[in-house]
């Protein structure tokens, strides 16, 4: 190509960058000011109307749809920081707790701004008269609905308490699941209902009152809101437990003036709760772990205080402290389990102490019900980065369709240094094989295993093509197949089953070619079929672990490696000492591995014949008579003397 087709070339990739970057420069504004999503379509309405080019609409369509997608990854952290906060802040009210009105009206305050409904409140049951009415109400603006009482059955609520389960409607005047009554449904027309979410306050086993949150528009309430819900009356019914018990207290202390002693000793066990549920609370707030809770709780309550996986609990007392909802005993421990929305995450376990007071048992049980905050917390935390990671990689190894600077910005958020060495590597489950279900299963756990792998070596890792795609730093002094078997071991013990892992050369992500990333990818891909084709699943290699079937796996056809990897000792001898094994290498191949016939075609003694070959096989090998190494050695010393440059020996 001519300097003139360089230059313009140039010019023109020049001027393309700076057409993207005027592109993106009015949605970086929009997002820098936090303006709607309809105010993204005006940069391109604005540019169509002044007739701009079609290629400068293009770049504002693509920036438009990039700034929305950051716009919406930002609105989702946001609505899960505030989601985690309010839960935190009600939890923090809930430790200190004095009013019970107070906490009950934040948490429906909290639960209708966070599920943006129009209206949110909260009904308890009244054993007195055998109904329900309402306790607080958030939005409400008629007075029949405020001051509305259910009968047991009757209306969404009804139906909720019956079964103890969530239940919403899209439509409340057309949903026939649940009794209609004229008094209830006078209020729901009052105040202008039309899809209403209701989640159950459990106390023990009992529904002691439903948690609502409505609209008045038809709305469809995500999984996520019903959860989030969920969460919120468990604390309300916690708090109402705890008023209960700060009652009961209370009225102990003004009508047994004779049991002085006891209430003395109960108070002392109240405030050794109050405590805890202080410190439960200060950790929560100051990003304390599991570990941080159980070890809050053991000075409380005197005790060793520790959290057990599930699978290493006593199984039966764990399941029945899940189906009852409290500690319960075993031996001389007590087990708390620890569970959110019917999964077990693991048990509070307080060993030597048989003898528990009944309050400092319901505080283990609240230990454990802040410790399964903490772990759905840091879940939700670990899986969003790890789809962030993932994003991030499958845009890598597409980096041709990519921003170049900001897929290095993103890479230094998440402390991934793409200027180093790194290798891609294709990973995938070598299990018994299953239904469809149990096969997506196992790549869930592969994926999961793969992500908190990378997420703690500083790299990426994203499920592609039915199994896991990882981009790793590479160590200094160790080769791709070092890491490709290291990554095989640390991801079959994680799963206890074996795990496949071929792995590409070496690449600097950029420093290389756009397409050198996917290329890199083919590469790992290509020897992880060759593992599992060659019978060694379970194992990790890189195309240089091939021989010379390396050289047809590998991207960069690396002759001059294989070469190295092969007679290298030898080449390297023979410089150092001016010897000839090289040539007495070709030579004894060339007369069908017969020293004899060696000998006379170098026209030495058949002695040194064999000396020089039992120096040949102190270099390269025990194993270098064996067919596979023969036909790699023979095909090595063709490349080289192909590939020499400089005069042979005589």
């Amino acid at each position: 190509m001519s300097p003139d087709h360089v230059q313009s070339a140039e010019r023109s990739a020049t001027g393309a960058d700076a057409a993207r970057h005027r592109a993106e420069a009015p949605f970086l504004e929009l997002l820098a000011r936090g303006v709607a999503a309809d105010a993204y379509e005006q940069p391109v309405l604005r540019a169509r109307a002044e007739g701009q080019p079609p290629e400068r609409i293009a770049d504002l369509e693509h920036a438009k749809l990039l700034a929305l997608r950051v716009r919406a990854e930002l609105e989702g952290r946001r609505r899960r920081e505030a989601e985690l906060s309010a839960l935190f802040e009600t939890a923090h009210d809930l430790a200190g707790l004095r009013d019970l009105d107070a906490v009950l009206q934040a948490i429906v305050h909290r639960a209708r701004s966070l599920l943006g409904t129009d209206v949110a409140y909260l009904s308890l049951h009244d054993r007195a008269r055998g109904d329900t009415y309402m306790r607080v109400t958030e939005g409400s603006v008629a007075a029949r609905f405020q001051q509305l009482r259910l009968g047991m059955g009757e209306g969404l609520g009804g139906l909720v308490a019956q079964t103890a389960r969530p239940y919403v409607t899209e439509d409340y005047f057309h949903d026939e699941r649940f009794q209609h009554t004229t008094a209830i449904d006078a209020g729901v027309h009052d105040e202008g209902l039309v899809a209403i979410l209701g989640v159950p306050l459990m106390l023990d086993a009992d529904v002691i009152g439903v948690l609502f949150a409505a609209d008045r528009r038809a709305r469809v309430f995500e999984r996520e809101q019903i959860a989030l819900l969920g969460s919120f009356a468990a604390l309300a019914a916690a708090a109402i437990d705890t008023a209960n018990l700060l009652t009961e207290t209370r009225s102990a202390l003004a009508g047994l003036e004779r049991a002085n002693e006891i209430i003395r000793d109960r108070s002392g066990v109240i405030e050794r709760a109050s405590e805890v549920h202080d410190r439960l609370a200060e950790l929560v707030l100051r990003g304390g772990g599991v570990h941080d809770v159980a070890a809050a709780v053991s000075e409380v309550l005197d005790g060793a205080v520790e959290f057990a996986e599930a699978d290493s609990a006593p199984a039966e007392a764990l399941e029945a402290s899940r189906a009852d909802g409290h500690a319960v005993r075993h031996r001389d421990d007590w087990i708390a389990a620890v569970a959110a929305g019917g999964e077990l995450l693991g048990a509070l376990v307080l060993r030597g102490h048989p003898g528990l007071d009944p309050v400092d048992q319901r505080t283990l049980e609240r230990a454990a019900m802040v410790t399964s905050l903490l772990l759905l917390a840091r879940r939700s935390a670990a899986e969003a980065e790890q789809r962030v990671r993932g994003e991030l990689l499958d845009d890598l190894l597409d980096a041709r369709h990519h921003d170049r600077r900001l897929l290095r910005a993103r890479a230094a958020r998440l402390q991934a240094d793409l200027d180093a060495v790194h290798v891609v590597l294709a990973a995938r489950l070598d299990g018994p094989a299953g239904d469809a279900e149990q096969e997506a299963a196992a790549r869930r756990r592969l994926w999961a295993a793969a992500s908190h792998l990378a997420a703690t070596g500083q790299g990426l890792a994203s499920a592609r093509d039915g199994g896991t795609v990882l981009l790793l730093p590479l160590p200094p002094g160790r080769t791709a197949t070092d890491l490709a078997r290291r990554t095989s071991r640390q991801l079959g013990t994680a799963l206890h089953e074996p795990v496949t892992v071929g792995a590409s050369a070496p690449v600097r992500p950029f420093n290389q070619q756009p397409d050198a990333m996917a290329a890199a990818y083919a590469e790992g891909s290509r020897c992880l079929d060759a593992l599992r084709l060659l019978g060694r699943s379970g194992d990790g290699a890189a195309a240089e672990d091939f021989g010379f079937l390396g050289l047809l796996l590998a991207g960069d056809r690396d002759i001059a490696g294989f070469v190295d990897r092969t007679i290298g000792q030898v080449v390297r001898y023979d410089g150092r000492r001016g010897t000839e094994l090289l040539r007495t290498l070709e030579a004894y191949f060339a007369c069908g591995m017969s020293p004899a016939r060696t000998k006379d075609d170098l026209h030495i003694h058949v002695n040194t014949v064999a000396q020089r070959l039992e120096r040949i096989g102190r270099l390269l090998g025990d194993d270098w008579h064996h067919p596979e190494r023969v036909l790699e050695i023979q095909l090595a010393l063709r490349l080289h003397r192909l590939s020499s440059s400089g005069p042979r020996r005589p």
